[in-house]
């Protein structure tokens, strides 16, 4: 070392710049991970925090909501880039290291912040929150993933269709090859349609509102927001859509519950079963599954236009606090109870019309809940299957000749949907129901694809829904 290098001072030790947006999605990406925590429900207080402690405003808000959902879409093909530029499994690198790296490899692939930005945030961030030398490791793997674009690295890292269709669609559209394979036998028909399907489930949903029935409408919602903030829905005649950025916790109407958040395929289930002909009276309305409350306050609403009542019940005590929220101030008679939908506390015959929109894995909501498809797992089907049958079994024990049962899923997969019905219906597990299908499509007038009935399964890619699905049962005997 020459005379002078050793008479230099010491470079003195710079501290790591404290990025609140990066901050923030990671604190969101490792409450996901290590609490199995999901994101809508996990941000929201994050953002508000970070809004009260000043210095954050709204393109922060959306930056950081942007890369955590980002993130969480893309999680199986970021990984799939991350693994190739990385000489061990993923499974050996520590869950807080790949949370960075797939913020970081969002960034470089998923957004439009320039190459030397997204790496130095990233880098800055590990450094922050797991220190120098992790820091750059982190810098190491994202300046290889900075030297090709998100599709070239596709080409690289998937199987090519011809050899394995669903390997390569599980990594072009970051899903696990089971939840794929589950899709395409729901939906059917060739590549076009799941992929489609695939992409609209990475795509930001829309915010929609529903106008519950005598106590706002849908004019009242569209005159507050202005007409550049929002449009009607598309097939529900109760349904406004926010334009992108909208905040439904502004509107007065949702503060006072006359109006709420409900997807459009959620509102047409409630719709289509109000609108299903019965035999005789028409007074008594059941929600069996009714937590946390949407369809519930639909439901109470519509039959109050009716002169019916209707009984909300929800196993979950806390999530009956929920639903009697969301009944609050409902303009005819209703009631909200806890209980088991397997071992009712009501008679047999009790109602007119009965809804069971049953526990399910979620597949149908991927769009919101992007983690879920992560966290779910092929067994976790059978631990629904017996619930899901005993639940539709129940409500058509609750209703009464000539009433109807709704039975609903927020999930396309045919072992939760279809399979569900037929085997009550044909007494898989327990005696025959006696009971007909009834064509629920022409109850969702106006809405397309709804495929050969008489049940409905509602899609992303074609209706701009959740992929909700109904089955309507007349109790014959």
């Amino acid at each position: 070392m020459s005379e002078q290098a050793r008479r230099r001072p010491p470079r003195p030790h710079r501290r790591p710049k404290k990025d609140p947006v990066r901050i923030l999605a990671f604190e969101a990406l490792r409450a996901v991970d290590e609490r199995g925590a999901y994101a809508n429900l996990v941000l929201p207080p994050l953002l508000r925090k970070a809004r009260a402690e000043g210095g954050f405003d709204g393109r922060d808000a959306a930056l950081a909501t942007e890369l955590v959902y980002g993130t969480l879409r893309r999680q199986g093909t970021y990984d799939a880039v991350v693994a190739a530029c990385i000489d061990r499994p993923l499974r050996e690198v520590d869950p807080p290291v790949l949370d960075v790296l797939a913020l970081g490899t969002h960034q470089l692939l998923g957004t439009r912040i320039p190459t030397h930005a997204a790496v130095s945030s990233s880098v800055e961030l590990a450094r922050v929150v797991l220190g120098d030398g992790r820091a750059k490791f982190v810098n190491a793997v994202l300046r290889k993933v900075s030297r090709d674009d998100l599709d070239t690295w596709v080409e690289r890292v998937a199987p090519p269709y011809d050899e394995d269709p669903e390997d390569h669609l599980a990594v072009v559209h970051s899903h696990p090859r089971w939840v794929v394979s589950a899709l395409w036998d729901a939906l059917g028909g060739g590549r076009a349609g799941i992929e489609d399907l695939l992409e609209a489930d990475n795509e930001r949903p829309e915010v929609t509102l529903v106008a519950r029935p005598g106590r706002s409408t849908v004019g009242e919602l569209l005159d507050a927001l202005g007409e550049d903030a929002a449009l009607p829905g598309r097939w529900s005649r109760h349904a406004v859509r926010l334009a992108e950025g909208g905040e439904p916790g502004a509107l007065a109407a949702v503060r006072e519950g006359r109006a709420g958040v409900q997807d459009e395929g959620s509102q047409l289930v409630a719709m289509a079963l109000a609108a299903a002909p019965v035999e005789g009276p028409d007074l008594r309305w059941l929600d069996g599954c009714a937590g946390p409350g949407g369809k519930a306050a639909l439901l109470a609403a519509l039959a109050a236009e009716r002169g019916a009542a209707l009984l909300a019940s929800e196993k979950q005590p806390h999530r009956a606090r929920l639903v009697a929220r969301a009944l609050d101030g409902n303009p005819g008679p209703c009631t909200v109870i806890a209980a088991d939908g397997t071992r009712p506390p009501w008679r047999e015959g009790s109602f007119d019309r009965v809804l069971v929109d049953v526990p399910c894995s979620g597949l149908g909501a991927l769009r919101r809940r992007p983690e879920a498809r992560w966290r779910r797992r092929p067994e976790d089907l059978e631990g629904f299957a017996p619930l899901q049958r005993s639940l539709l079994r129940e409500a058509l024990r609750a209703v009464r000749v000539g009433g109807v049962v709704g039975y609903a899923t927020c999930s396309p997969h045919l072992a939760e949907t279809r399979v569900v019905v037929e085997d009550v219906l044909r007494g898989r597990g327990g005696p025959a129901a006696q009971a007909e299908w009834i064509d629920a499509r022409p109850l969702m007038e106006g809405v397309p694809a709804l495929g050969d009935g008489p049940d409905v399964q509602l899609w992303p890619h074609l209706h701009g829904t959740d992929a909700m699905y109904l089955a309507l049962l007349r109790r014959t005997a």
